[in-house]
């Protein structure tokens, strides 16, 4: 039991038996993990009729309604932490990730190093399909806004495609972790980068859903603009209170 991809789902009935069969197939034993938030369309359903075919592999857990991105994430992380996974995914239902490219997360923890292997469009190699112009637009300028205002070397911090090492979750305070949108994936890589741990990104094609909808709204994007300024200010005083303890017991 090494390796758990967890996949947060709302109406993703289009997607899901599809997505779960693909990284289950793939070799060295990935499990998956499905957190529906309770779809009126059927998605839980269709994974509870494929667990027979993937005994003690493909695992679900159902929430009443929608409980955000983040809260979902941060319940499958402390799921996996009580089941002593040592590389725990973060992927969309989608295929805007291509399944494959879990083993190359995962070969960047496990052999080259990192502790949070990040699958980045940012760095050379990566990219996005189908994609119009203006999204792409909003998406590197959020990627350039965020490391213009946290200072934080990731070309990718918005990216939702990610491995994390088991010591990286055991060592943040999940229960800190504040944003439940689009600032949640900023959040997550600044608390493993201010802790320390090595990052690293790989570079994958991402391309755009071709069946089901976005997820997408104004709330998330704002969250993320707001957010990355309510971050910083909480570490510039964060790091003004250690300064203050430090002083005062010297």
């Amino acid at each position: 039991m090494d390796k758990l991809v967890i996949i947060p789902t709302y109406n993703e009935k289009e997607n899901i038996e599809a997505i779960a069969s693909a990284v289950l197939s793939l070799e060295g034993g990935f499990h998956v993990l499905v957190i529906d938030d309770g779809s009126p369309d059927g998605t839980a359903g269709l994974v509870q009729s494929m667990q027979p075919h993937y005994p003690d592999r493909l695992f679900l857990e159902q929430r009443k309604g929608k409980q955000g991105l983040g809260t979902a994430y941060i319940f499958g992380f402390r799921w996996a932490l009580r089941r002593q996974y040592q590389y725990i995914f973060e992927m969309d239902a989608d295929f805007s990730h291509n399944p494959l490219d879990l083993l190359r997360l995962y070969d960047a923890c496990k052999k080259q190093g990192a502790d949070v292997a990040v699958g980045s469009r940012y760095v050379q190699g990566g990219g996005v399909v189908n994609w119009p112009t203006n999204r792409i637009a909003l998406s590197r300028g959020a990627s350039l806004y965020t490391r213009l205002i946290l200072w934080m070397p990731i070309k990718d911090p918005t990216a939702g495609f990610v491995c994390y090492r088991r010591a990286v979750l055991e060592t943040i305070d999940l229960s800190n972790i504040r944003f439940v949108g689009y600032a949640f994936q900023i959040e997550m890589k600044y608390a493993s980068w201010r802790l320390g741990f090595l990052i690293k990104e790989v570079p994958i094609l991402f391309q755009d859903r071709t069946l089901g909808s976005s997820k997408m709204n104004k709330g998330i994007i704002k969250e993320g603009v707001l957010g990355v300024i309510q971050l910083r200010l909480y570490s510039l005083l964060t790091n003004y209170r250690k300064k203050r303890i430090a002083q005062s017991s010297a």
